[in-house]
């Protein structure tokens, strides 16, 4: 993992306008995110999240992709505008699973605190949020059931 300092504020405003857990925020709320958002890279096989471990952070996936894996299995692959580590930030519970690189891969990385003291003055965010993750929750039974 390097600490990444090649992108723009409004460069990094647009990757999270990408994402659907920022989806319908005003440029003004996604600028104030990207402000916070610091740029993480990533080497091919490096984990970006443990299971196990209590997560502080959530990641959006910049470039490159991502493989999530329960032990052996595989649970899902991630592309850029994807998210991971969200419900970690949210309940401060350790990590379901452990997501790994899957090649150069460069995310944006959300402290929970700074997520948090964003929420409290966004309430555009806190729909945001909400909206996001009741998406993940439809997705994620919808693939349970078939």
């Amino acid at each position: 993992m390097v600490v990444g300092m090649t992108m723009t504020s409004a460069q990094k405003a647009q990757s999270l306008a990408r994402v659907s857990l920022f989806a319908g925020l005003t440029d003004g709320s996604l600028g104030a995110l990207a402000e916070l958002a610091g740029e993480v890279e990533f080497s091919d096989g490096d984990s970006i999240v443990i299971q196990g471990q209590v997560g502080t952070g959530l990641f959006v996936l910049v470039s490159g992709a991502a493989r999530v894996m329960r032990g052996s299995d595989e649970l899902a692959r991630l592309v850029p505008g994807e998210f991971l580590g969200e419900l970690a930030v949210i309940d401060r519970m350790p990590r379901m699973a452990t997501v790994f690189a899957v090649g150069p891969t460069t995310c944006l990385a959300l402290a929970s605190w700074d997520l948090f003291r964003q929420v409290d003055m966004d309430h555009d965010l806190v729909h945001s949020l909400l909206r996001g993750l009741a998406l993940r929750v439809r997705q994620l039974s919808e693939q349970h059931s078939h």
